[in-house]
């Protein structure tokens, strides 16, 4: 099973394009809003919470040795004055150990902490998280001061403090961001589709005008607005379609003298051609009674005269053709009996020369002039350039049949209810296949070196144009076992079939 990749259109790229910018311009502003606000909140919590805890430290006058009671008064003292939230303050000297609560706080003390209390003598401060609650500790050692010496005591007191109020404001503010950008994106729909719709309507024109080119109306144009690249991109079209207009219009000029000197040609060569072929006539009738040289020269005339007089009866049906002049005229004809009659006229009723499976009964709306064209080009072709016995096949069907090579397919080519099947067949070396594209085409030789031939070279041709009359197609191949086969097949929207 075949499977086809969907297609996205030029819109909706657009658009998701003009999406993808803003969502993206969207998530690098709230991500760094994001990182500058909450390093905001929580330096704003911090420097207050140090510096007020260094003040109530730098106030405590706790004697030496330190008496625990005594000190978790004043530890308690200095909880109860924390900011910006409460805190629990924990003191260290040697081994003693006093806190303010009953929280034990001093595993979020850090030992790194407690090392940098113990080497700075303003203290230091780290945020630390255990189990996903954020804290602030800070530690300060007490001191003395002899002369302009500063000494630590060895009583250090750390406060810590939760960040789980400053830690729900941030995560207040990332909602909000968040809740926010989903109405950005959606309005941002809005300004897309408007771009695409200014980015897509000169492209749009630009389809309609090539559609429009495309089928004929050459003189079709762009209105070219502004002076971007799609302006730019309009007025090469419409560059290109003066030049493609003018072009075309001089070979439609070129083709309509060509066709009015072939026909004028022809019409004008029929009245002496006519009196040239009465003329032979009457010397053919007398050339046993003339000199040997002179009966053959006649003859060769004679003969010479009817090869140009077929010729220019060839050019004038070409060039009614070519002018569209062409025109059916039917009639329900029975088809066995218009074969037997074109091949008894030309003299081929010999089976050794031509064979033929004719079934009656098939009776169909034919131009019965224009079908003897069709079988007597054909027949003849394949006498002159196959080899005999040629066979003269005829059936209806309503199934397709392989072909080999359609002479100039038309829209009528599709299936039908049946089809009338003409198959001319020889038994002769059959047809290049180099060759076989090109045997419909005017003046087509197969063989390059045979320059002269008994027919016009426009019988192939002509059968092609007749046939796409009738709406059918014929078709040129080689059989399987050798041999040239010339295939046509006429639709039938009705046709009678007896056994």
């Amino acid at each position: 099973m075949s499977h086809k990749r969907a297609r996205i259109g030029l819109r909706t790229r657009l658009v998701l394009a003009f999406l993808l910018v803003a969502a993206v311009s969207a998530g690098a502003t709230a991500a760094l809003t994001y990182r500058e606000v909450r390093t905001a909140i929580l330096d704003q919590a911090q420097n207050t919470a140090v510096s007020s805890f260094r003040e109530r430290v730098q106030e405590l006058a706790t004697p030496l040795p330190v008496e625990p009671r005594s000190l978790q008064e004043d530890l308690r003292r200095i909880a109860r004055q924390g900011k910006p939230h409460p805190w629990v303050v924990f003191a260290e000297y040697g081994s003693i150990r006093v806190s303010s609560g009953t929280s034990p706080v001093s595993t979020v003390i850090t030992s790194a902490l407690r090392r940098a209390a113990l080497t700075h003598p303003r203290g230091s401060f780290q945020r630390v998280e255990r189990n996903g609650v954020p804290w602030l500790t800070i530690a300060v050692p007490t001191v003395f001061q002899a002369g302009k010496a500063v000494h630590p005591t060895g009583l250090v007191l750390y406060a810590v403090m939760p960040l789980t109020g400053e830690e729900a404001n941030i995560r207040a503010m990332v909602t909000a961001a968040r809740d926010g950008a989903l109405p950005v994106l959606a309005l941002a729909i809005v300004p897309a589709l408007l771009a695409a719709r200014s980015v897509l309507r000169p492209v749009r024109d630009l389809r309609n005008a090539a559609q429009n080119m495309g089928n004929g109306r050459l003189d079709t144009r762009i209105q070219v607005k502004g002076g971007d690249e799609l302006a730019e991109l309009a007025r090469t079209f419409n560059d290109s379609a003066v030049e493609l207009e003018r072009s075309v219009g001089e070979l439609r000029e070129a083709e309509a003298r060509a066709r009015r000197f072939a026909s004028d040609v022809s019409h004008e060569l029929r009245t002496p051609l006519a009196g040239m072929l009465a003329v032979t006539e009457v010397l053919d009738e007398d050339a046993d009674r003339l000199a040997p040289d002179t009966a053959a020269a006649v003859r060769l005339i004679s003969a010479e005269t009817g090869k140009l007089a077929l010729l220019v009866e060839d050019l004038m049906e070409i060039s009614r053709f070519d002018a569209r002049a062409a025109e059916l005229n039917t009639d329900e004809i029975d088809v066995a009996q218009a074969i037997h009659k074109t091949l008894t006229s030309r003299h081929w009723t010999d089976p050794a020369q031509v064979a033929t499976d004719l079934p009656d009964g098939i009776r169909a709306r034919l131009d019965p002039r224009r079908f003897d064209v069709v079988i007597a080009n054909l027949v003849g072709n394949a006498l002159r350039h196959g080899s005999a016995p040629v066979r003269v096949r005829l059936r209806v069907v309503t199934t397709a049949d392989d072909a080999t090579v359609v002479s100039r397919p038309t829209a009528d080519d599709g299936a039908t209810p049946a089809r009338l099947v003409i198959e001319v067949t020889d038994c002769g070396p059959g047809i290049a296949a180099e060759a076989l594209p090109h045997v419909f085409e005017r003046f087509y030789k197969a063989d390059a070196a045979r320059t002269r031939s008994q027919g016009s070279g426009l019988g192939l041709a002509i059968t092609s144009e007749n046939v796409r009359l009738h709406g059918g197609v014929v078709r040129a191949g080689n059989g399987p076992r050798g041999g040239a086969v010339f295939t046509v097949e006429i639709p039938l929207s009705g046709v009678e079939a007896t056994a």
